[in-house]
C-alpha cells in the first residue's frame, strides 16, 4: 500500500531543481548540470533545459507504481469489469472491486498527488523557459520543450478530469495563486486540454526515426483525436485520427500481436522509457511486475482477469492467445492475467537494455476512435466505421463484420472491439463505460459489485488531505469527509 500522499500545496513548495538531480541520461542523452543550480540557471542552455524535461518523463515512469506508471491501468481495471483482486489484507485495494471506496483511500490520493506533481513539473518547465533570457537557450529548443510540457500537462488533466470530475486547473507554479484554488468545471478543463494540445501540435515537429519516448507533433495529434471523441466533436476526432493513420511512413499496425508492445513497434505513438538500474523492477515495466504471477509461471496472481472479459473474446481471436496468460496459483485453480508485456521478473535483468517500454498511445486506438466517430456522424458513416473495425479484426484473425450492420450494431461493435483491444491499458474500459453512459447498466449487476451503493462511485473521491488543507475544495457527492 502506498504511503499517505502529500497535498498539492506541499508539492508546490518543493523545488523544481530536483528534476536536474535525477538520473535522466537514460531518457535524453544530455549532460547533467554542474553542481546545484537555481531555477533560472536551469534554463540557461539547451542541454540544461533538455535535462529538466527529461526529469519530467523520468518521474512519470520510474519509482514504483504511481498515476502514470501503473495506477491508471490497475485501479480503473478493478473499478470496471476487467480485473478482480485475488488477495486479502489490503482493504483499500479490495474496495475498488465492488466500487465502495472511502474518501480517504490512499490509492486514489496517490493518483491525484502524482498527477499534480507532474503538472507542477510541466508548469515549471513552461515558466522557466519563458523567463529565460539566455542566448544559449535556442528558439528551436524553447519551442520544442514548451510544446512537450504542454502535452504532458494536457495528458495529466485528461485523466484527472475523467477520474475525479471537476479539478483545480493549475497553470502556474506560483504558490500564492494555487494554495486555495477551487475546483474548475470539467468543460473548462477540457478547453485548456485542447488549447495545450493544439499549441503543442503546432510547435512540435515529427521526431526522427528511433525510439518514440518524447511527445512530438503526431503524439499531440493522437491525443487530440481522443479528446475530441470524449467531447463529442466527432468530425474533429475523425480528422485527427486520420492524420495519424495516413502517416504510413511512420505508423502501421503490427501484423503479429506479440510485437505490438516492443520498443521497435511500428504501432507505437508514444512510450515512456523506464529505467534499468532498479534492483526490484530491473528493466521491465511496472505493470508486468505487479500483474504477473510470482513466482512465474504458476505463482499467485493477485490481479486476475474477470470471466466477463475472457468471455468477450471471440473464438480464434489472436489477441486472446497473445495478450492473456494463466497461472495455477500454486494449485488454487486456473487464473488469467494480462500478458501484453513479455518481460517480467523471471526474464528481466538489471542494467540490461529493455526490449519493451511502457506503451501510452498506439495506432490501434486511432482506428477505433475514427470508427466510433464515423458511427456517430463523422464523414463516412457506418460504412467507414465498419471498414476501420475490420482492419482491427483482420489483425486479430477474425472474420470481417458485414456491411449490413445497423447504426446501433456498429456502435455496439465499436464498444466490443475497444473492450478486447484496449483491455488493461490506461483505464480505457472504465472511461469508456462512463463516457458512453453504460457504466451503471454494466457494472451494477455484476455479483462482485453487490450491493451497488450508488453511481457516485463512478468518480473517485477528492483526497481528504487536500480538503483539510484547502477548505475551498469540495468533496464529490456522497463521499463522507
Amino acid at each position: 500500500m502506498p504511503s499517505q500522499s502529500r497535498s498539492i500545496l506541499l508539492i508546490y513548495c518543493s523545488m523544481i531543481i530536483g528534476l536536474c538531480q535525477l538520473s535522466c541520461k537514460k531518457m535524453v542523452s544530455v549532460p547533467q548540470p554542474i553542481n546545484s543550480i537555481t531555477t533560472p540557471q536551469m534554463f540557461e542552455s539547451d542541454n540544461q533545459a533538455k535535462t529538466a524535461m527529461a526529469g519530467v518523463y523520468s518521474l512519470m515512469v520510474n519509482g514504483g507504481l504511481n498515476f502514470s506508471n501503473g495506477y491508471a491501468t490497475l485501479l480503473t481495471a478493478l473499478s470496471s469489469d476487467e480485473l478482480f483482486y485475488y488477495g486479502a489484507g489490503d482493504a483499500q485495494i479490495l474496495s475498488f472491486g465492488p466500487n465502495q471506496l472511502l474518501y480517504n483511500n490512499s490509492y486514489t490520493s496517490s493518483v491525484w498527488t502524482n498527477a499534480y506533481k507532474t503538472i507542477y513539473n510541466a508548469n515549471a518547465v513552461i515558466e522557466g523557459i519563458a523567463a529565460s533570457t539566455s542566448y544559449t537557450l535556442t528558439d528551436t529548443v524553447r519551442k520544442r520543450l514548451t510544446g512537450e510540457a504542454q502535452f504532458v500537462r494536457a495528458f495529466c488533466y485528461f485523466y484527472l478530469a475523467n477520474l475525479f470530475g471537476d479539478v483545480p486547473l493549475v497553470l502556474t507554479v506560483d504558490f500564492n495563486k494555487t494554495r486555495y484554488m477551487t475546483r474548475t468545471p470539467v468543460s473548462e478543463v477540457y478547453r485548456q486540454i485542447i488549447a495545450d494540445l493544439t499549441e503543442a501540435q503546432s510547435v512540435l515537429t515529427a521526431q526522427p526515426a528511433g525510439e518514440r519516448i518524447t511527445p512530438d507533433k503526431w503524439t499531440a495529434t493522437a491525443m487530440l483525436a481522443r479528446v475530441y471523441l470524449y467531447t463529442g466533436e466527432y468530425a474533429k476526432a475523425a480528422a485527427q485520427a486520420t492524420a495519424v493513420i495516413d502517416n504510413v511512413s511512420r505508423y502501421n499496425l503490427e501484423s503479429d500481436p506479440n510485437k505490438v508492445f516492443l520498443i521497435a513497434s511500428k504501432e507505437a505513438i508514444w512510450q515512456l522509457k523506464q529505467g534499468i538500474k532498479d534492483a526490484t523492477y530491473l528493466n521491465m515495466t511496472t505493470e508486468a511486475y505487479f500483474l504477473w504471477p510470482a513466482p512465474w509461471p504458476n505463482g499467485v496472481t493477485k490481479y486476475c482477469l474477470t470471466e466477463s472479459l475472457l468471455n468477450a473474446f471471440e473464438t480464434g481471436d489472436r489477441r486472446r492467445s497473445a495478450w492473456v496468460n494463466s497461472s495455477t496459483n500454486t494449485g488454487a485453480g486456473l487464473y488469467w492475467y494480462p500478458y501484453k508485456y513479455k518481460l517480467g521478473r523471471h526474464n528481466g535483468a538489471q542494467n540490461i537494455a529493455s526490449t519493451e517500454y511502457y506503451m501510452v498511445l498506439r495506432l490501434a486506438e486511432m482506428y477505433l476512435i475514427r470508427a466510433e466517430a464515423a458511427a456517430n456522424g463523422a464523414p463516412g458513416g457506418t460504412a467507414a466505421a465498419i471498414a476501420d473495425l475490420n482492419v482491427i479484426r483482420n489483425r486479430a484473425g477474425l472474420t470481417a463484420l458485414p456491411a449490413t450492420l445497423t447504426s446501433d450494431q456498429v456502435i455496439a461493435a465499436v464498444a466490443h472491439e475497444r473492450q478486447v483491444e484496449l483491455f488493461a491499458e490506461w483505464g480505457h474500459r472504465w472511461l469508456d463505460l462512463k463516457r458512453t453512459g453504460r457504466a451503471h447498466d454494466v457494472l451494477s449487476v455484476i455479483p462482485g459489485k453487490q450491493p451497488w451503493t450508488g453511481d457516485y462511485q463512478l468518480l473517485y473521491p477528492i483526497p481528504a488531505t487536500e480538503i483539510q488543507i484547502n477548505p475551498r475544495l469540495q468533496q464529490n457527492p456522497d463521499y463522507l469527509n
